[in-house]
């Protein structure tokens, strides 16, 4: 037997499955996690499906009894929820279901008049069989039930369909359901999955420069003086207040002076010009050091501890580049590409030139790369840091984030890696299997209602197990053109969509007053944040009605009562006969739901910032979890109003007024 690639009963293509199992699924506490195989065997015995999982100390978490997705398919699925941090593993049990073949044979033998006593009599050693595994879990009543229909499988004195009767019943099979008959187990190899905290799967980033919090030109002086950490947690309550649940600052550290780059990213700077945060290290320090403008070490503590306060985590930017007089360049010249005239090769990603960076090789000495890295990240992880934005993943090594985030994730699994890689799909995704917990998406270009369904369809689907987007309307380096020129429509619409189609988003704080004009060629804001100061008047943008901030609380007020919005899955679009209308719902079974309630949300959105559409929504309710052709209402959560649907609905939707609805579906 030996070579043997097949078990007795076959159990083929088990999912969720990275790359054969060389990477572990991903999940969250508490997350349904699907899984199918495909399982059958010779002849027409009946057989069974069983998914097991196995907790991180190894022991049996739960066996899951999974079902035929579709007749004749021999594909079997069933969902498992993890319900810690840590390494579970995974795997489908196949087997020949004792009592379902003679439940079936002796059913269609005993009406026919065929081998009546041989069915009753075969019948008794299986309820027994089925009794004894009652019994030795701890559920006597279920023994009893089986005990009592063997017993009236040989009474003899009884017509023989009353004999069978209580050995088919209900209350039979349901006994054996938690106590299946089984024969001929087969396993398939276990598989792992990685499971993380929820913050990993469902998060709100909102992103400022804690520079411009705070920050005042000085008239007497001519010169700018810079916000602190202290001036930027005055900021920190109203964050949290829009419901935000992570703040994500840019590097933190002393900026190059050599090259340092000017406003608008000139060449020429100013006195006084800060230059970008990205261009880190300077004679006051390198990665582990806090710019001195921005304060103290105790400074930032005070700022960390305020932000736990009002509720929110602490991100900070990690960017593996150095300025010219980092540090490192003297200390460690050997970390850097030298080019054939001896001078430091600095950094580029055409047409986009740096000048004031320097990228790490990290061939030349990746032993020392590897061990000053780790150094600093557990040093800002000891200063209360924990999640962590990549800047430009993509353009080191993947193995180095394997090695990193392994080692850093073991000692603290709460740490939570964001990779800001806006590259080829293959490095994305790969990323996402060796251990980063987020990613950058395509979002940001995505915008007619194709390349929308196309994009959160495999997101949501091939790609869910190992890779979890968010979607960023616009980041401080990228600026659409939907927004250069849609409006504040543009804004509002492009937040729904970020809010409700994936359960990762965020949004730096340019977006929150619809800032929208970019630099003359270029896709990024005129006056780049990157490289001066930007204090904005929050209160004064709020009082005139500029501020997006209602919209944004809002949004993050849904998204926490509706547990379809927290899961990455369950996600279906809706034909409309307008392609400027998209319409798509999320939905979350009860047996799914943290709550134990199912919950559908249906959201409907007007792409075009410019004009009013309207259009009818053709809805197939079984995908909203309802019977086919139900009636049912729909709230919206956003605008108020409620209304009667079903399977084609009218809706018109005015951007001047409202570009969308966010609808809570509720049965009849």
């Amino acid at each position: 037997m030996s070579g043997r690639k097949v078990g007795r009963i076959p159990v083929l293509d088990v999912t969720p499955r990275v790359d054969d199992g060389r990477w572990p699924a991903k999940a969250v506490v508490g997350e349904a996690v699907p899984v199918e195989a495909s399982v059958f065997r010779e002849g027409h015995d009946a057989l069974a499906a069983t998914v097991v999982l196995t907790a991180p100390d190894g022991t049996e978490h739960s066996r899951v009894r999974m079902v035929e997705l579709a007749p004749g398919t021999d594909r079997y699925g069933a969902t498992v929820l993890p319900t810690s941090v840590g390494a579970w593993t995974f795997r489908v049990e196949g087997a020949g279901d004792v009592y379902a073949t003679w439940e079936h044979n002796a059913t269609v033998k005993v009406a026919a008049g065929v081998d009546v006593e041989v069915m009753l009599a075969e019948g008794v050693p299986v309820l027994e069989r089925g009794a004894a595994l009652a019994r030795a879990a701890g559920d006597e009543a279920g023994a009893v039930v089986l005990e009592d229909a063997a017993a009236a499988l040989q009474d003899t004195g009884r017509p023989e369909e009353a004999r069978l009767a209580p050995a088919v019943s209900p209350e039979v099979e349901a006994v054996v359901a938690r106590h299946p008959v089984l024969d001929l187990v087969t396993a398939s190899e276990p598989l792992p999955l990685q499971v993380e905290r929820e913050l990993a799967l469902f998060s709100a980033w909102y992103e400022f420069f804690p520079r411009s919090e705070g920050a005042r030109y000085d008239t007497e002086a001519h010169r700018w003086v810079s916000g602190t950490f202290r001036t930027a947690a005055e900021r920190l309550p109203a964050v949290a207040a829009m419901g935000f649940d992570i703040l994500y600052m840019p590097p933190i550290h002393p900026i190059g002076e050599v090259n340092r780059k000017g406003r608008n990213n000139t060449l020429d700077p100013a006195p006084g010009d800060p230059g970008s945060p990205w261009a880190i290290g300077s004679k006051d320090g390198g990665h582990d050091a806090i710019h001195p403008d921005l304060g103290t070490e105790e400074d930032f503590a005070f700022f960390v501890a305020r932000a736990k306060e009002v509720g929110l985590e602490v991100a900070l930017d990690l960017a593996l580049q150095a300025a010219p007089d980092h540090p490192w360049a003297t200390e460690h010249p050997e970390w850097f590409t030298t080019r054939i005239d001896g001078t430091i090769a600095y950094a580029e990603n055409p047409p986009k030139k740096y000048q004031d960076i320097y990228p790490v090789n990290f061939d030349n000495d990746p032993e020392g790369i590897y061990a000053e890295v780790l150094r600093i990240v557990e040093l800002w992880v000891s200063r209360g840091v924990t999640v962590f934005r990549v800047d430009n993943p993509h353009t080191k090594p993947v193995e180095f984030w394997e090695w990193l985030i392994g080692r850093v994730n073991a000692a603290h699994p709460e740490i939570v890696f964001l990779a800001e890689a806006f590259t080829r799909p293959q490095m994305m995704r790969t990323l996402g299997k060796v251990g980063f917990q987020q990613s950058y998406s395509y979002f940001t270009w995505r915008t007619s209602k194709e390349e929308l369904t196309e994009y959160v369809t495999e997101l949501s689907t091939e790609s869910a197990h190992y890779m979890r987007p968010s979607f960023w309307p616009s980041t401080p380096d990228i600026l659409h053109a939907s927004l250069q020129y849609g409006g504040p429509a543009a804004h509002r619409l492009r937040a729904v969509l970020a809010a409700t189609m994936v359960p990762s988003w965020g949004i730096y704080a340019a977006y929150e007053l619809g800032e929208h004009v970019a630099r003359p060629g270029a896709e990024e804001y005129i006056d780049n944040e990157k490289f001066e100061y930007r204090p904005r008047d929050w209160a004064a943008a709020e009082a005139e009605g500029r501020s997006l901030a209602p919209l944004l609380t809002r949004l993050n007020e849904v998204r926490r009562a509706h547990p379809s919005l927290q899961r990455l899955r369950g996600t279906t679009f809706h034909r409309t006969d307008d392609d400027m209308v998209i319409a798509y719902s999320r939905h979350v079974p009860a047996e799914e739901s943290p709550t134990g309630r199912a919950d559908t949300v249906l959201v409907v959105v007007n792409l075009d910032p410019h004009a009013a559409h309207e259009t009818t929504v053709h809805v197939d309710a079984t995908t909203l979890g309802l019977p086919a052709h139900s009636q049912y209402t729909v709230t919206d959560l956003l605008g108020g109003g409620t209304y009667g649907w079903g399977g084609a609905n009218y809706v018109r939707l005015d951007p001047y007024v409202a570009s969308a609805h966010v609808f809570a579906v509720r049965a009849h």
